[in-house]
């Protein structure tokens, strides 16, 4: 287990937290890779139905901390991962919010205080948003002369329209949870955004462990694709679906047996 990232498994819901409260989750070398690894980790728990991912402390994620990764300078670390940018694959920081979105599970990001940077591009590789209506969110990297690099752009694309992405991205603007909602960079808007999480996960446990995988692996397939490549990712998804013991659940439990419980997802990619 990390020291910066915390995962309990509690029946079928995984909770991730980020355990930095002092410096309002800020991340560094080690919380990236703790986060990283609590993904991968969680992709080979097929009992788990939804995860909830949170911070401890007066704020979710304030985002890269940069004392730690510039602090001293350009640093041995520091001068690889910048090597990477040169790599025509995946790098760790894009892996870091990507990781979630990959996962073959829904994932709640539950979002209060601060939410900037790394934070945002975080809960934007979740499925869900649900955050403080007092919370801050910032895509913020160009106050420190820089983009989002860690998954930021293949991610906002899918929320909010190319404005409204062009106008965070080039601002900084800090927005309030209830701002994030209406322009759809947060799913909603609650008092007790856990409370609220952990109902949505109930909610998704009760369907078919293999359904929403393959639901959730559909739309990321689907989403921008062509119209014969999103069709063709469904009836790839649905042929994964028909007639297995899930799918068979699944009608046992709205036809008289409600009770029936099902089997650990099978379902990974």
């Amino acid at each position: 287990m990390s020291e910066r990232v915390r995962t309990d498994i509690e029946g079928d819901i995984a909770r991730v937290t980020l355990t930095r409260p002092d410096a309002h989750n800020g991340v560094d070398q080690l919380m990236m890779d703790g986060v990283i690894d609590a993904a991968e980790t969680l992709a080979n728990e097929r009992s788990v139905r939804a995860v909830i991912l949170s911070g401890e402390g007066p704020s979710f994620c304030a985002g890269i901390d940069v004392k730690a990764f510039f602090g001293k300078g350009m640093n041995l670390d520091l001068a690889k991962l910048y090597a990477r940018l040169y790599s025509p694959v995946r790098n760790k920081f894009q892996q870091f919010s990507m990781a979630w979105r990959d996962l073959p599970v829904p994932v709640i990001a539950v979002v209060h205080g601060n939410c900037f940077g790394a934070g945002i591009q975080l809960a934007m590789g979740a499925d869900f948003r649900i955050v403080r209506p007092d919370a801050k969110l910032s895509v913020m990297e160009s106050k420190w002369g820089l983009i989002p690099d860690m998954g930021g752009a293949a991610l906002l694309r899918e929320l909010v329209g190319a404005d409204r992405a062009r106008l965070l991205t080039y601002t900084g603007r800090v927005v309030s949870g209830d701002q994030a909602v209406a322009m759809g960079l947060a799913t909603e808007a609650a008092e007790d955004p856990m409370a609220a999480a952990e109902a949505l996960a109930a909610e998704i446990a009760n369907r078919s462990p293999d359904a929403v995988a393959a639901g959730k692996l559909l739309l990321n397939e689907a989403w921008g694709d062509s119209e014969a490549g999103a069709l063709a990712a469904e009836r790839h998804r649905q042929r994964q679906l028909m007639g297995r013991a899930n799918q068979r659940i699944a009608v046992a439990r709205n036809t008289g047996k409600p009770d029936t419980p099902y089997k650990p997802r099978s379902i990974r990619k």
